[in-house]
């Protein structure tokens, strides 16, 4: 009988160890030999698991959002008025915004978006990123969740662009850790204001 493939769950535990190579090193720095020796598997089994190193980056680039999404879900699920939502969000990621440096695998595909697969993750992942805070903005107004029209849109992308702007004020060393929470938390709330 043949084994079942566990191809998915394997790439599942190794991701977030591909995903933390590639936010130290970058994309062009991390060879798949790191990857496999951080993974503690040769290289052939990432193989297995991936077509090649592009796929396993692409793959850390959703990873991201995924990681984020899990994060705000778990803070959301413990209010109980969906209107604080946004507050709660801005509050939690000005104190924890960027601390496992995954925010630097996007900041590398950047640099990397003329390469199709790459392009069309970064789109995925930021129109995801865009979305699930227009979601909280719409709440945080009172709207319903597919309501509030190009307003509720652009503020969704200044907080995106918020989260963007403290994290590069984290790598640089030019916003201390309490302006980069007062940018989240009070800039972001003046950016969800109708």
């Amino acid at each position: 009988m043949p084994r079942p493939d566990r191809s998915a769950e394997r790439r599942a535990e190794l991701l977030p160890i591909v995903a933390a190579a590639f936010a130290e090193l970058g994309y062009r720095r991390t060879s798949t030999a790191d990857l496999a020796q951080r993974c503690d598997v040769r290289v052939n089994i990432l193989y297995r698991l991936w077509p090649d190193k592009r796929a396993m980056f692409v793959d850390s680039i959703r990873h991201v959002f995924e990681g984020s999404l899990a994060t705000w879900e778990k803070r959301l699920a413990s209010i109980d008025d969906p209107a604080d939502g946004l507050a709660q969000l801005l509050r939690y990621e000005g104190r924890h915004l960027g601390e496992h440096g995954l925010y630097r695998i996007l900041f590398a595909a950047l640099g990397e978006t003329d390469d199709p697969d790459i392009h069309a993750a970064l789109v995925d992942t930021y129109g995801r990123f865009v979305r699930f805070i227009r979601v909280q903005v719409a709440a945080s107004r009172g709207l319903g969740p597919k309501a509030g029209g190009q307003g509720v849109e652009l503020a969704a992308w200044a907080i995106v662009g918020l989260g963007t702007v403290a994290n590069i004020g984290r790598e640089l060393g030019l916003l201390s850790p309490r302006q980069r929470e007062r940018l989240l938390t009070e800039v972001g709330a003046l950016a969800a204001q109708d």
